[in-house]
């Protein structure tokens, strides 16, 4: 993910970044314009949003914990 964010840290410096950073941290909802959803298949156990048309952010909640495992466009996280 280190690797991501260096890559995509323009895109980071937006309210919608902090939108969602706030909400997974924090355990609230995230608004629907996100388009949060489960992921299946190979990615079982892993969640996407999209904090904008073309950049997603791959996570997953394990009890207290966010791990944010990829960031990047459809076709970079999904290859």
């Amino acid at each position: 993910f280190k690797r991501d964010a260096k890559k995509n840290y323009l895109s980071l410096l937006t309210p919608a970044w902090g939108e969602v950073l706030n909400c997974l941290t924090n355990d609230i909802p995230l608004p629907a314009k996100y388009k949060d959803h489960a992921l299946t298949g190979n990615h079982k156990g892993f969640r996407d949003c999209h904090i904008k048309p073309d950049l997603v952010l791959i996570y997953r909640v394990q009890s207290d914990t966010v791990d944010f495992v990829r960031l990047g466009s459809h076709s970079e996280v999904f290859d």
